[in-house]
């Protein structure tokens, strides 16, 4: 039933219904701000790429053409709106630590350092794959939709991705245990 509500205020906010809107941006907002936050490490920066996210989203809602997905397209405004905001800026950092994506075993402080590190160091689209499958638990095939690219290159950039992570990070424990 929810699914259906859901869809419901879609249709309508595509149709120019700003209450719709409005109400679609509130029960996505803390999905949004986690994301943003996991890429800008930086709470101002997070509320700042959902509100612009909200803001285009509103001016482009009746071109979405499958209410069904909104939360993918809403999910590739707010993704392509830090992506622009980061070019601007130049130096800042994306990739934010993110305590709810608890791991299986006990990790160490200096090993979730490492490995946002080494995840800020990966390519944006590997480093976007890997935030959405593994923070934010979607599936490839939507992974594929945000990203508009097709499921075998969202393949393709996770393994790479978690090839890349991997040497990054086995040469981080080198590193640390020569320096012993």
């Amino acid at each position: 039933m929810r699914k259906n509500a859901s869809l419901k205020l879609v249709e309508k906010a595509v149709k120019g219904n700003r209450e719709a809107f409005g109400e679609l941006i509130m029960m996505h907002q803390e999905y949004l701000y986690k994301l943003a936050y996991m890429y800008t490490k930086n709470e101002q920066d997070a509320l700042d790429a959902v509100q612009e996210c909200a803001m285009r989203a509103m001016i482009s809602m009746d071109k979405l053409r499958v209410p069904a997905y909104f939360r993918t397209w809403i999910t590739r405004i707010l993704i392509n709106s830090i992506y622009q905001e980061h070019k601007k800026r130049k130096n800042s950092v994306l990739f934010g630590e993110y305590d709810e994506a608890a791991p299986e075993q006990p990790v160490s402080i200096e090993e979730k350092a490492d490995l946002y590190d080494a995840i800020d160091l990966l390519p944006p689209a590997w480093k976007t794959v890997v935030i959405l499958q593994y923070f934010q638990g979607m599936k490839i095939k939507d992974i594929a939709q945000v990203m508009n690219i097709p499921v075998g290159s969202v393949k393709a950039y996770l393994f790479r991705a978690k090839e890349a992570l991997r040497n990054q990070l086995e040469e981080r424990s080198q590193d640390g245990q020569d320096e012993k």
